[in-house]
């Protein structure tokens, strides 16, 4: 071996597997442990992952492009997954006037108190000098509300819309934001103004609205366990966390690893209650004139929280394959420019075909950063599959592979690498969900007394019986701030004593503290 071969496979090694020791000692402490501080612990992922940062403006946050990255490739699979089973997308205005949410009395009680309003539509220059003021003279005839959702807006353009029963099925899917205004806000869970899609579909018959809305809530369940590899409970919420104006609303609830309950999509049985407030009627096939009967359901950004604190680590972000903007990377190794140019001889074509399977990936050539920064970038933003390759790798015809969900790494022949990354990733997804399932399975416990109960629901999800009434419920949210999260659809009859109060039950509902 000559003398530059050899240096230059001592500087391999050196940079492989010592430099990329002390730069990802020193990012992932930027990030506190989970067991430290989980609150902490996801905050800062979110930030030094790139993911989204508060903004100047209170309650509201910047989502960053590799955040947007993810939330894109979600919209784009939801989007999809709407239009087969065939909804439409549509646009509605952000302001409503306020006299549409006084309509449908529930509606505006259950979200008076978290609505924006905008009183004036005019500036101008404060006569002091203390920049631009209110114009006093420029009030509105009606205030407007910066929507908090769109049930009375689209209720109220239904009305033109649909006349004969020929106009129904009326399938709407609208993404968009909406404006909550929240006291206490965290980084997707809960801010002000957030990112999401609203389904508003009108029915001929209540039957087919009620499987419009079980119909939806499969397909958020599909795409919250398929995609983004967590396990979810599906069930219908009591009278209590119903949505404000439905008949029902159903959920999926994903734990995550603090033990806690997240929910994650909501799809509404609303009956005829808005087609009533908003007068949406229409002419049968024999020609009687009757109300429609109507669903929402949604889902939003707070699905990048749930995706980040169901997976992720100490060392920072596990993306499922199916949702990560880059699903590998592949980083050389050189030296000042040294074995680069066959290194890239040797990629070029491995880039090419990964394309052509449909894989997402990155060649990163920068030389602003040494291998052992990159290496630690890419673990902190939790690129499924790592790939690096020098000129010691050339020679014995292999590619090191490293996977982000076990951090297992070993060498994979050159010329088998495309075959083999594409079926590492199918792996890495199910490997993902299955510690998912495997975590919730064990955090998931059954309490047959309200001691028992008291302990098991700070470890994560309690199966226990309820008597059926919101007084209970509140009792029991007040003493441990769990509420109940469903009552599961594949629930059993199973008479019992309410874990509270001693009264009978006919079943048992899933409690859990939540975000």
């Amino acid at each position: 071996m000559s003398d530059g071969i050899l240096f230059v496979s001592v500087v391999y090694s050196f940079v492989c597997n010592t430099l990329a020791i002390p730069n990802l000692l020193f990012m992932s402490k930027a990030i506190p442990s989970r067991s430290e501080d989980y609150s902490h612990w996801y905050n800062e992922l979110v930030k030094k992952a790139g993911l989204a940062e508060n903004s100047s403006t209170r309650g509201c946050m910047v989502i960053k492009p590799y955040g947007f990255a993810i939330w894109e490739k979600m919209q784009q699979l939801l989007d999809q997954m709407f239009k087969e089973t065939g909804h439409e997308n549509a646009y509605f205005p952000l302001l409503i006037p306020k006299s549409f949410l006084s309509r449908e009395a529930d509606h505006v009680e259950g979200f008076a108190k978290e609505c924006a309003v905008v009183t004036h539509y005019r500036l101008r220059t404060d006569e002091k000098g203390a920049g631009v003021v209110v114009d006093p003279e420029a009030r509105l005839e009606e205030e407007l509300i910066v929507r908090p959702t769109s049930e009375t807006v689209i209720w109220d353009t239904y009305k033109s819309w649909i006349q004969s029963y020929r106009d129904l099925p009326l399938l709407i899917n609208q993404w968009g934001n909406v404006m909550r205004w929240e006291m206490r806000t965290r980084l997707f869970l809960r801010t002000s103004e957030f990112l999401w899609q609203e389904g508003h579909t009108a029915h001929a018959t209540k039957e087919e609205a009620q499987n419009e809305t079980r119909q939806m809530l499969d397909v958020y369940a599909k795409f919250v366990e398929h995609y983004m590899a967590v396990p979810v409970v599906k069930g219908v919420k009591t009278a209590s966390e119903r949505f404000a104006g439905a008949v029902d609303t159903f959920c999926i609830e994903a734990m995550m690893q603090d033990g806690k309950a997240l929910q994650a999509g909501t799809s509404h049985f609303l009956g005829q209650n808005f087609a009533k407030a908003f007068d949406v009627k229409f002419v049968t096939k024999e020609g009687k004139e009757e109300f429609v009967w109507g669903t929402s359901w949604g889902v939003s950004t707070r699905l990048m929280g749930a995706l980040i604190m169901a997976h992720s680590d100490d060392d920072g972000l596990v993306l499922p394959p199916k949702l990560a903007p880059i699903q590998v990377v592949i980083v050389p190794i050189y030296f000042k420019g040294e074995g680069l140019e066959k290194v890239m001889e040797v990629v070029k074509p491995i880039l090419k075909s990964l394309k052509e399977e449909g894989i997402s990936v990155k060649f990163d050539t920068r030389d602003t950063h040494k291998p052992g920064w990159k290496f630690a970038e890419y673990e902190l933003k939790g690129v499924p599959v790592r790939l690096a390759i020098g000129p010691k790798d050339l020679k014995k015809g292999t590619v090191e592979v490293a996977r982000r969900d076990t951090k297992e790494k070993y060498f994979q022949p050159i010329d088998s690498i495309v075959e083999h990354v594409a079926g590492l990733l199918e792996d890495i997804q199910d490997n993902i969900y299955s510690k998912a399932a495997a975590f919730k399975e064990e955090h998931t416990k059954g309490a047959t007394s309200w001691e028992q109960f008291k302990e098991l629901v700070e470890q994560g999800f309690v199966y226990a019986h309820w008597d059926g009434t919101p007084e209970t419920e509140d009792k029991i949210k007040e003493e441990t701030k769990a509420t109940i999260r469903c009552i599961p659809l594949n629930q059993t009859k199973e008479e019992g004593r309410c874990i509270f109060s001693g009264k009978p039950s006919q079943g048992r509902v899933l409690f859990a503290k939540a975000y």
